[in-house]
This record gives C-alpha cells, sequence and structure tokens, in this order.
C-alpha cells in the first residue's frame, strides 16, 4: 500500500536526478536533512549525519549555502549526499552527468563508482561509454523493451521474495512542514507581505469595529460606579414601573382604518390618547412604604451598599434662617430661605423676565441632605477647604468644577445685599442704575464658611393665629423675620434652634462624571434626625392631623382643596415681606408660605374666586398661596422616598435581587418580626441607570452585530483570495512535492506542506491586522479625544485580538485545504516530470 511504498523509498531507495531536485530555499545541508527528518532521526543526529554525507562528496564548510550559489557539479554533489544519508540498499541515478560538463561528470562518476562498492547502483544513461567505462551489468531497453543484458537473472523457482513489511517510519512532523513553509514564504518575501496585508483587511475591519465597540462599552462600564452616585436606586411613595411602561407603550397600536380615496378619513386620536392615558395610569404606581419595609431595607448587608439616604419630604427654607441686609449691616436682619426667595421672585417680576421669576425657587435645591458616608463622598470630591459635614450643627457646600455657585443661590441665601442682588439684576437687563463697582463677581473660601444659619423648629416658626376669622383661612402665621418684639426680646429664641456651621467647600474630582451630591448646601442625616424629633409632634403638626375634617369642611374654598397622595391637607399660612427695586419701597407684600409644588393650582383657585380675601380673609387678591403639608413640617417620621447608593455595579445587583426578596413567596424577618408575603404590600423600586446601560447596550450590540456582518464580507473575500494564492503556490511547488514524495514523504506531509503555509499566512495576516487596528484606535482616540477628552473610546481587547488572530489563522486554513488535497494527490513521477 501507500504507507508501505512510502517507508520503502525512504529507507531502501536513493535517487540522483538528473536536474537535481534541490528544494531552492532550503540550504543544502536542509536538503540533505530532509529524507532524515522523515525518517523521524532526532535533530542532533541528523545534522551530524547530514554532514557526513556532505563531507563525503567534498562539500565540506558549504552546509549553509542555497543551490543557487552551487555549480551544477556542487549540485549534483548534494543530490548524491542526499541521496546517501540514509544509507539505502538501492541507488537510483537518472542521467546524473546529463546536465553536466565532461570534467565534472568524471568526477561525478568517480563518486559514484566509489559508492558502488558497497551499494547496488543502478544508473540509467543515453551515453554507452560511461556505461562500458563503469557499469558491471548493462541493460539495454529501446522503446521500454530489454534487448540486451550482459548478466541476466536466472530464475530459481525456489526463490522466495526477501522483502517484508518494515517497521521504520517514514513521516515528516508539521513543525517541519511548518519550517519548510516559513522558508518558502521568506524566499518570496515581497509577495508573503503582499499576501498577508490583503488577508489582514478583514480583520482590520471587524477588529476596529470591536475595538470602537468595546472602547464605548469600555467608557460605559468605567462610568457606570461613577453613574451609580448620580443615579441611585430609589423607592417612593409615587412612581413608574418604567420597564413595564417603555415595553407596553411601545405595543400600542391603532384599530385598522378603512381609508377612503376622495374623502377625508378620521384619524382616531382619541382613541389614541385614551390608550396612552391607560398605559400611564397601568404603570403609575403607589407604594405603601412602611417602617417595616425601611427596617428592611436598613438590614440590607452593608457590603452592598455605600449608603442609603432616608428622604421625608421635609421643606427646610421654611425652618432655615439666615442674615441679610438691604445695603449695610445696619439694615441686617434675620430673615427665613423661604422669605428670601420669594422676595426675590418679586424683585424678577419687575423686570423683563417677570415671566421666569418662578424659576428662583427651582434652579437647584438650597439645602438638602448628604449621605451619611464620609469616605463615599471623599472619594468623589476634593475638600477645597474645611472637612465633610457629620454633626447635626455642620453644613457643607459643594461648588462646581468650574468653582461656581449660582448668584440666584446665593442671593436666596442671603449672600447677596439686596442692593447687590438687584445690581446684578441691573446688570443682566442694561439697566442704567447698574454700578459696575458694586458687582461682586467672586468669593473668599471664609466669606463662604463664616455664613451663619439657624434651623428653628415649628413651635418657633409657626405662630397659632388667635383671631377667629383670619384662623378660618390662615390658621398660623409664619415668623418669617426673627426681629426684636416690643420686650426687646427675639420672636424667635434662638436657644431653641440649630445654629449651623459650614464646616466644609467641595469639588468634585477631575474624573468624577456623576457624583452623589449635586451644587449647592448640604445638611447631615444628623439634623434630619433632630428635626423628626422636634417637629412631629409640633402645634401645627397636631393641628393638621387632629383637625382634617372640619379644616377641609369649613368653606367652599378649602373644600376645594385635595388631599396630598398620603392623605395630608395643604395649609394656609400667612405672612408679609418687603423688598426694594429702584428706590422705591414694596412693603407689606403678602404670601403663604409651604411648598411650591402646588402653587399653580392654588393660586389659579384664589385668583379666580378674588383671593383669600373673597372670602372674608384678610390677605387681598394678590397673595399667593403654597400649601404645605405633614411631610414638608417634618411631622411624618417613615421616610416616603429612599435612595441606595451601591459600592459598585456588581453590588448593585445584589441591592436589587435583596429588594426583590420583599415581594417574592416566603417568610421575611425584620427586627425579630416575621412577615409573609400576604404581610407585605408590594414595593417597586426605580432602577433608572440599569434601563439606560441595557438600553445603550443593546443600541451598542445591534451596531456592532450590523458593523461586523458588513466587514466579514472582507473576511470572505480574503479567505477565497488566499485559497487562491495557496493553489498557486502548489503549482509553483509541484518539483518540491515529488521530492519529498519520492524521499518517502507521505501524501499526509505534503498536504501538512500547504496547511502550514496558509496557516503561516493566516497568522502573519491576523497579527498584522492587529497591529494595523491598533495604529488605527490610537489615531480615532487621538481625534476623538481632542474635542470630547475621552482617549479610550477605541480599546481592543486582548481576548478579542487573540480571537481575531485565530479567527485569520482558521480562515486561511480553510481556504488551503482544497489545494493541499489537490497537492496530496499528485503523482509523484509525474510531480518530478514537471517544468
Amino acid at each position: 500500500n501507500d504507507r508501505d511504498w512510502d517507508i520503502y523509498r525512504n529507507h531502501r531507495i536513493g535517487f540522483i536526478f538528473q536536474s537535481y531536485n534541490l528544494i531552492p530555499h532550503q540550504t543544502i545541508l536542509g536538503n540533505v536533512e530532509l529524507a532524515l527528518t522523515i525518517s523521524g532521526i532526532k535533530k542532533k543526529d541528523r545534522i551530524e549525519k547530514a554532514k557526513k554525507a556532505l563531507d563525503k562528496v567534498g562539500l565540506q564548510g558549504m552546509y549553509y549555502k542555497h543551490p543557487n550559489q552551487l555549480s551544477g557539479g556542487q549540485c549534483q554533489r548534494v543530490a548524491i549526499a542526499r541521496a546517501l544519508v540514509n544509507e539505502p540498499e538501492i541507488l537510483l541515478a537518472d542521467e546524473p552527468t546529463g546536465a553536466l560538463d565532461t570534467v565534472t561528470s568524471k568526477q561525478i562518476m568517480d563518486l559514484i563508482k566509489e559508492i558502488s562498492k558497497e551499494k547496488l547502483v543502478i544508473m540509467v544513461t543515453h551515453n554507452p561509454e560511461i556505461a562500458e567505462e563503469y557499469s558491471t551489468r548493462i541493460i539495454r531497453l529501446l522503446d521500454g523493451l530489454v534487448i540486451d543484458d550482459t548478466n541476466p537473472f536466472i530464475e530459481v523457482e525456489s526463490l522466495e521474495s526477501s522483502f517484508n513489511k518494515l517497521n521504520e517510519k517514514a513521516k515528516m512532523s508539521f513543525w517541519t512542514a511548518f519550517k519548510l513553509s516559513a522558508r518558502n514564504l521568506i524566499s518570496k518575501a515581497k509577495r508573503t507581505a503582499l499576501v498577508c496585508v490583503a488577508g489582514s483587511i478583514g480583520i482590520v475591519g471587524v477588529s476596529t469595529v470591536l475595538a470602537v465597540s468595546s472602547g464605548i462599552q469600555g467608557y460605559i462600564d468605567s462610568m457606570q460606579d461613577d453613574m451609580l452616585s448620580g443615579n441611585p436606586i430609589t423607592i417612593s411613595e409615587v412612581t413608574y414601573d418604567l420597564n413595564g411602561l417603555m415595553g407596553e407603550a411601545s405595543k400600542f397600536d391603532q384599530a385598522d382604518i378603512i381609508i377612503e380615496d376622495g374623502k377625508i378619513n378620521v384619524n382616531s386620536m382619541i382613541e389614541y390618547l385614551i390608550a396612552q392615558s391607560e398605559i400611564l395610569g397601568n404603570f403609575n404606581i403607589n407604594n405603601n412604604i412602611t417602617q417595616d419595609y425601611i427596617d428592611y431595607i436598613l438590614n440590607m448587608p452593608t457590603e452592598d451598599y455605600a449608603s442609603i439616604l432616608l428622604d421625608y419630604g421635609i421643606t427646610m427654607s421654611n425652618n432655615i434662617y439666615t442674615s441679610w441686609e438691604y445695603d449695610d449691616v445696619s439694615a441686617s436682619k434675620e430673615m427665613s430661605i423661604s422669605a428670601l426667595t420669594k422676595m426675590y421672585t418679586s424683585v424678577l417680576e419687575k423686570t423683563q423676565f417677570a415671566e421666569h421669576s418662578s424659576y428662583v425657587s427651582q434652579l437647584g435645591s438650597l439645602f438638602a441632605q448628604a449621605p451619611n458616608n464620609v469616605q463615599y463622598i471623599e472619594n468623589q470630591y476634593d475638600i477645597l477647604k474645611g472637612k465633610v459635614a457629620t454633626e447635626e450643627d455642620e453644613i457643607m457646600v459643594v461648588i462646581n468644577k468650574d468653582s461656581q455657585l449660582t448668584d440666584i443661590t446665593l442671593g436666596q441665601l442671603g449672600f447677596f445685599t439686596q442692593v447687590e442682588f438687584l445690581n446684578i439684576v441691573y446688570g443682566a437687563t442694561d439697566d442704567t442704575n447698574y454700578d459696575k463697582n458694586n458687582h461682586k463677581p467672586t468669593f473668599e473660601y471664609d466669606e463662604i464658611l463664616n455664613k451663619e444659619f439657624y434651623w428653628y423648629p415649628n413651635n418657633e416658626v409657626f405662630e397659632k393665629n388667635t383671631n377667629p376669622l383670619l384662623s378660618m383661612t390662615n390658621p398660623f402665621t409664619y415668623n418669617h423675620i426673627n426681629e426684636l418684639d416690643e420686650n426687646g426680646n427675639y420672636i424667635i429664641n434662638k436657644d431653641n434652634g440649630v445654629k449651623l456651621k459650614v464646616v466644609g467647600i467641595l469639588q468634585p474630582k477631575a474624573d468624577t462624571l456623576y457624583g452623589c451630591l449635586q451644587t449647592g448646601f448640604y445638611y447631615t442625616e444628623a439634623l434630619t434626625k433632630r428635626i423628626l424629633q422636634e417637629n412631629v409632634n409640633s402645634e401645627i403638626v397636631r393641628y393638621i392631623k387632629e383637625e382634617q375634617s372640619s379644616f377641609v369642611s369649613g368653606n367652599s374654598f378649602n373644600s376645594m382643596i385635595q388631599k396630598t397622595e398620603n392623605g395630608e391637607i395643604p395649609l394656609g399660612i400667612s405672612y408679609y415681606y418687603d423688598y426694594i427695586y429702584q428706590g422705591q419701597v414694596f412693603a407689606n407684600n403678602p404670601a403663604v408660605v409651604g411648598s411650591d409644588t402646588s402653587s399653580g393650582i392654588l393660586s389659579l383657585i384664589m385668583g379666580g374666586m378674588g383671593g383669600l380675601g373673597g372670602l372674608g380673609g384678610s390677605l387681598p387678591s394678590t397673595a399667593r398661596a403654597y400649601p404645605i403639608s405633614l411631610r414638608e413640617l417634618g411631622g411624618n417620621d417613615v421616610a416616603n422616598h429612599v435612595s441606595i447608593y451601591p459600592v459598585n455595579f456588581d453590588n448593585k445587583n445584589k441591592v436589587t435581587s435583596y429588594l426583590d426578596k420583599w415581594n417574592e413567596e416566603g417568610s421575611i424577618t425584620v427586627n425579630g418580626k416575621t412577615l409573609e408575603l400576604s404581610d407585605r404590600d408590594k414595593i417597586v423600586y426605580t432602577d433608572n441607570l440599569e434601563i439606560i446601560i441595557t438600553m445603550i447596550n443593546t443600541m451598542i450590540d445591534i451596531i456592532t452585530y450590523a458593523l461586523i456582518v458588513f466587514t466579514a464580507l472582507s473576511l470572505l473575500v480574503s479567505t477565497v483570495m488566499i485559497g487562491i494564492i495557496t493553489y498557486v503556490s502548489v503549482v509553483e511547488r509541484v518539483k518540491e512535492i515529488g521530492v519529498i514524495r519520492s524521499l518517502g514523504g507521505r501524501k499526509k506531509d505534503v498536504s501538512h506542506l500547504f496547511n502550514a503555509e496558509t496557516f503561516i499566512i493566516g497568522l502573519v495576516s491576523g497579527i498584522f491586522g492587529i497591529l494595523i487596528t491598533l495604529g488605527i484606535s490610537a489615531i480615532i482616540n487621538v481625534i476623538v479625544g481632542h474635542f470630547t477628552g475621552i482617549y479610550t473610546i477605541a480599546s481592543l481587547k486582548a481576548n478579542q485580538a487573540i480571537i481575531m488572530i485565530i479567527v485569520s489563522v482558521l480562515l486561511t486554513s480553510i481556504s488551503g485545504l482544497i489545494p493541499a488535497r489537490a497537492a496530496a494527490r499528485k503523482n509523484p513521477v509525474d510531480a518530478l516530470r514537471s517544468e
């Protein structure tokens, strides 16, 4: 069989060809070694034997020359050495002197004659003189038939074949095939380089798409932990099931409408609006947040979250006071933040920005509670001066990355005198009263730190009206200014309040994009606890709780005021304030204190009814009504809004899993109290970041897949091209195939030879493609970074690079399978005859 013939040729026969048939890209040592390599001889022994064979034919010291550096006689000597190196039993010489001159021919024949003393040499020649001179037996052939034999063979009946299947090996390793192919490719370096460049085009396309995709994904991943601080997981009394809403809203479609030509067809907008309102209504969530649920949240594993912030809906601006001046210290007053805000709103109503004056109270929160984790804050913010607030009498200021606070914020907090604030308004409106010398563009840190604020409890701030007529519409008077009474005592007892010290000025770190604190002033959890302790049983809170029914049914105006979501009643509370504009004093301006959230509704009601004055109250029709509830007064000690700040994005999933358990089957133990599912109201939390990240990732994946499919076409083209080039290589190396087969190489060895070649091309193409991709990524990063400051938008991951190299190798190897198989099937005799 084929295997037996391969072994026979490798171990029993040595071939000396007329045209030498040396492999040009191998050294002469490599050419001689080849037969030993196929025999499975170890490298050290292989080299030693090959050198001895070359020495024997007179080529000492020329081991590392290539065939194109030798003369014809020397090339034939190499062929003889190759034929002898495996110590064959028979040496076949095909016109060994046919390509040589006379002198060289004699040298070669003398060498062969010497070899014939040890080996049987069968030589084919057309030169009868050489045959007569050197041969011991001459067999003459004419047209393929024996016509004469000087020592004919006599058949003996008892003679048996002495050939048995041999145990020797004839096998070329893939590594040998790899080296042969590598040398062949190196010998054609320019063409190989062009092939690799062409083969890398598809890899570059796909890898660049992956680099941009992973770069964007990496940027998102790097922002996730940062974004978590600005987008905590929240639980509110009133919220929306955003996941369900987004899924269902896209499903609605109008009923099929029959369109008739030549007529005006009715589009069912009412049906659409009703369907949309039903969708919104179905996903409007009212969470019943109980103390048990709050306790359950607080029992969450501490390693999963950085901070849990409990919000009780308290309006701080009514109870925090600060010093404020008209123009100098002599006109200084201690006024509430709420009153200052409404005063400056009135000032702006006198300007050309009157329609935007209501925005004053909406441009950022003045006072908010900070998370109770100092390290968490310090990881995101630089402390420019002071420290992070931790005690109940401490507050801190957060400025933006440009070291700014808005003039409106500073004005509402009393950092500007009224003259300075009005001057800002004059400057913005190009008013002739603008005085550039009275413009204050900056504040020193110490000016901020030395500012005094006072927090006072409800019983100091809100005074119950004893006038029966006034108490119908405004049961309480709001002491918005802490001034001296007729006895020289402050109306609000400062000893009952908390003097708030600004203890720190913070600024987001350079790499913080989304911090847990926005620009503004922040108080501590300790102050929140003090507020609840003081206010939960305050007189105004008790009034709302005890007299809700009479308050609602007392008169027609009050009966029109609806309860809030948690059943609390809006409460009118009057006060008056003064302000100066363009030198004119506007005194005794009426207002009703509270939250701004429903002011538009109540103002509309009041305006339509002629104001509170139309109901017998003392306020004129120009008064603004602001509802106020128990929560705003600190009268409910169960939080109605919870913000959970996970440690990182991985822990966020642990947090949401913990929250999900509340709604799942099974019992839950909270502070020793066992709650079954029937005892627990379903609570829906909001994870905005998860929704955002999921949407972004889905979009990136879709775009990435589309681009990969598009660029993968170039991979297909490259694969086909490499297959064609491999076939060309097969055609070019047909004689080499014949040599390998004549030396005992198997068909599989020939196939390995070309598989190794495509493997190398695929490997080099893949590596080259990755290098080009890295270069393109660097250019993309420089360009994008110049405009956005993000220098990692294209980032090919190591595993992606390895995968793309593997893909390149696989595709090129697949493309070379057919040409390699064709090469293996070539007949060795036909291969040696090819030119």
